[in-house]
């Protein structure tokens, strides 16, 4: 089955699907809210996003999955070019960079950063914990392809449709779901979504070209430990999804979206 038709297969059963799960799923699945998401400035649609490849042969197939997958969108593309982020996983502007190694026992499976000048995203950032995807846990093709997903997914703007681990999947990768199994792909709801995120267009653009107005000590690279990613502002009941908040100056910040392999320690959330 193609991208294409597993999308329009997705959008009869969503219907129905995103009526009964209202409850527990997120109508506007957006970092921010849908009237001011955060975004890729651009001036027409469909754009094109880069998606550097920092990754091995283990991850390959499953970052060109993600993108054709998330190609689908009338809105924009995804392009899987050579990664330039090096060894340490530096975000560079204008782009997404995605990024593979063991990164240790940090407790997180998988991370998305994006950096944002009032509201405009001005560069992303995805990396995937070999450590964790190392055990048997997580070394299956299913855990791959529903985190991998996820994460690219959030550099557009995109947040959870469900963020409790225990409820029916939803059929998204964008669901937090102890099941990967029917949560590989993005559904009819996430290509909703991202037409209206980027329903308006803008006057200049963040992409490729753009330069970053940021200045200062580790703002492209701010580490692999939790402590160095600012305020948590948000986490799930359950403790597998929490969000970040590192704030720049001005209207600069850094949100860092992280999916953890186990549940995140209570009396860790603090302010940094």
């Amino acid at each position: 089955m193609t991208p294409r038709q597993r999308a329009l297969g997705a959008l009869a059963a969503g219907v129905l699907g995103l009526t009964l799960l209202a409850s527990v799923a997120s109508a506007d699945h957006v970092w921010g809210n849908v009237s001011g998401a955060y975004h890729w400035a651009r001036t027409s649609n469909p754009f094109t996003l880069q998606l550097g490849d920092n990754v091995g042969s283990a991850w390959d197939s499953y970052l060109r999955t993600a993108s054709t997958d998330w190609s689908v969108s009338s809105v924009l593309d995804t392009s899987v070019v050579a990664g330039k982020a090096g060894t340490s996983c530096t975000a560079q502007t204008g782009r997404a960079e995605v990024c593979a190694k063991k990164y240790g026992r940090t407790g997180w499976l998988g991370v998305a950063q994006i950096w944002i000048s009032s509201n405009h995203i001005t560069k992303g950032l995805v990396k995937m914990n070999d450590t964790y995807f190392g055990m048997s846990t997580y070394n299956k093709p299913t855990w791959r392809a529903l985190v991998m997903c996820q994460e690219i997914g959030h550099i557009f703007g995109l947040d959870h449709q469900d963020e409790n681990f225990s409820n029916t999947p939803l059929g998204t990768c964008m669901d937090y779901s102890s099941d990967p199994n029917p949560n590989q792909h993005p559904n009819a709801h996430d290509y909703e979504m991202l037409e209206e995120i980027y329903a308006h267009l803008d006057t200049t653009t963040t992409l490729v070209q753009s330069t970053s107005s940021n200045k200062g000590k580790n703002q492209d690279d701010l580490g692999d430990d939790p402590t160095h990613w600012g305020r948590e502002v948000r986490r799930s009941s359950d403790g597998r999804a929490s969000l970040f908040e590192l704030e720049l100056g001005g209207n600069d910040s850094v949100f860092t979206h992280v999916f953890w392999a186990e549940p995140r320690e209570r009396e860790s959330r603090n302010s940094r």
